[in-house]
């Protein structure tokens, strides 16, 4: 059995040699410990540091952010003949001694992915905005995958080599809440255990304030919510339009059937109509949206057989 370590980073020379070297290169149950440096296209020596600390090394040549290079991760774990896989952050934060206690239900057969469960509720260094967040990201995965985890948002978590294969990104903030709503979509087991986290000491390379990280990650749960429910979220609007549609078609229907005034109203029986139109249009882009959506977990699933082989 092989276990290799993925370390996303960007520009982490300074950080970069002590958390390699903290790293395990022996875990329970596994043969092989190999440890991989992905470098989202540094401008600094991340790449020397990492080969200088007998590190494999994978680079983008440009800075395409972490769920492109997470993704990458991924495959060149595949490729370096992964069993499985561990992904942790360059800073540090994540308490590499619980990778074995992370790794044990794969082994053990009783999950395809385990989630680091920080417990965000009691993270002192956590801003009051930042868990509420976490919250609801946990929460809008739960909604569209069916998955219970406590802390969706977790970069610390192990992939089986079969769940591995089969995750890949569209959004390009962070692949932690798409990378669940796949899983569930899949069929995979996940599994959360507790773990120990430290406070880092330099600021977050994701997002440069509470507000942007507010933003951007509203806009990135909106866009899975129709990547991966297009039928249901278009529906929803259908109905949001239907609903006062029927009111003004209803509030014309009445006037003119009445006679109470058969002449007016005909801006209810237009607005009415317009509503109407729009909600079928919404019904029809739910359809052959829904249908793209089949065809691209069929891609998705036969790609996965294809780098779960080599």
């Amino acid at each position: 059995m092989k276990l290799v370590i993925q370390v996303p980073a960007w520009n982490e020379e300074e950080h970069l040699t002590a958390a390699l070297a903290e790293l395990p290169r022996q875990v329970a149950g596994f043969d092989e410990v190999e440890v991989l440096v992905v470098d989202d296209g540094s401008t600094d020596r991340t790449s020397q540091v990492a080969r200088e600390a007998g590190s494999k090394v994978a680079r983008l040549p440009l800075h395409r952010g972490l769920a492109r290079t997470f993704t990458m991760g991924l495959e060149t774990a595949l490729t370096l003949g992964a069993d499985v896989i561990v992904n942790t952050d360059a800073d540090g934060q994540y308490d590499p001694t619980c990778i074995e206690p992370l790794t044990a239900p794969i082994l053990a057969g009783e999950a395809d992915i385990v989630l680091g469960d920080r417990g965000v509720a009691t993270l002192r260094h956590f801003s009051p905005v930042k868990r509420l967040l976490q919250r609801l990201g946990s929460w809008v995965v739960q909604l569209l995958s069916g998955v219970p985890v406590p802390d969706a948002t977790t970069g610390f978590r192990a992939f089986s080599r079969r769940a591995a294969a089969r995750l890949s990104c569209f959004t390009t903030f962070t692949y932690t809440l798409e990378t669940l709503i796949q899983a569930g979509q899949s069929g995979f087991a996940v599994r959360s255990v507790p773990i120990r986290t430290r406070e880092t000491s330099r600021p977050s390379r994701l997002f440069r304030s509470n507000l942007s990280y507010v933003l951007i990650s509203l806009v990135t749960l909106l866009r899975l919510v129709f990547i991966y429910r297009p039928l249901r979220s278009l529906l929803a609007l259908a109905c949001v339009c239907w609903l006062p549609s029927l009111f003004l078609l209803g509030r014309f229907a009445y006037y003119y059937l009445t006679e109470i005034s058969p002449a007016g109203h005909v801006q209810s029986l237009i607005v009415g109509a317009v509503l109407a139109l729009t909600g079928v249009q919404l019904t029809v882009l739910g359809a052959l949206a829904d249908l793209t959506a089949v065809n691209r977990r069929m891609l998705d699933e036969i790609r996965g057989h294809q780098r779960e082989a080599r």
